[in-house]
């Protein structure tokens, strides 16, 4: 018996298998491609710094927004303490005192008037002494002929420690020209004080601490 003659096909047939072995191929190296560039286990990306903080926190022991960060402020200590120097004086530890430097004056002299304070404390203790804390006053009976403070330029502070028991003077002496001031004739003629033995008194207070009594001198 003889074979059945074979059935051909047509070369549109042959065609169309050859394309679809081709896409199939190409399909299989697309996979392939897919799954070295995209692995499914890749990690999950990391936040970066553009992106918005949360509203709160869960995470414990977390500050909340209103929270400070600074850090604490330390309580001061008593080295702390002594390490920040003499307290200020205290005005029932100083006595001032007002001196002039002669008792009686001829005529055309001019007193020379100063301030003595002592620390009689048991401790050192610090205060301004500059001239922007003195004060000076001559009076005749009731009468204020002259304050230091009526036409006073450029006051200065200066801060000095006082050890216990120490007394100083004011080095440089202010002068008082025997007129009446005040601060409407600084600049223009004021009357002179009497002279021919008229008595006049010195009161000064520093830091504002008065004198204890004043200094008498005469003018003549």
């Amino acid at each position: 018996m003889t074979d059945a003659p074979r059935r051909r096909h047509s070369p549109a047939v042959y065609r169309r298998r050859r394309l679809v072995a081709v896409l199939l191929a190409l399909a299989v190296i697309g996979l392939v491609v897919w799954l070295v560039a995209a692995p499914p286990w890749r990690a999950a990306p990391t936040a970066d710094a553009t992106t918005p903080a949360p509203a709160s926190s869960s995470t414990p022991g977390a500050p909340s927004p209103s929270a400070s960060t600074s850090a604490p402020v330390p309580s001061e200590t008593p080295s702390a303490a002594a390490d920040a120097g003499p307290v200020e004086c205290s005005p029932a530890d100083i006595r001032v005192e007002a001196l002039s430097d002669q008792a009686e004056y001829a005529q055309g002299q001019n007193p020379q008037l100063s301030i003595r304070l002592a620390n009689t404390g048991t401790s050192d203790c610090r205060m301004n002494v500059g001239t922007s804390a003195q004060s000076f006053t001559v009076t005749s009976g009731s009468d204020v002929w002259w304050r230091s403070t009526d036409c006073q330029t450029e006051p200065s502070d200066m801060e000095v420690v006082l050890t216990a028991g120490q007394e100083v003077t004011s080095a440089a002496p202010l002068t008082w020209d025997r007129t009446r001031s005040s601060v409407d004739s600084c600049d223009g003629e004021r009357p002179f004080a009497p002279g021919g033995g008229a008595t006049y008194h010195l009161s000064v207070s520093i830091g504002g601490i008065p004198s204890a009594g004043t200094a008498t001198f005469i003018l003549q």
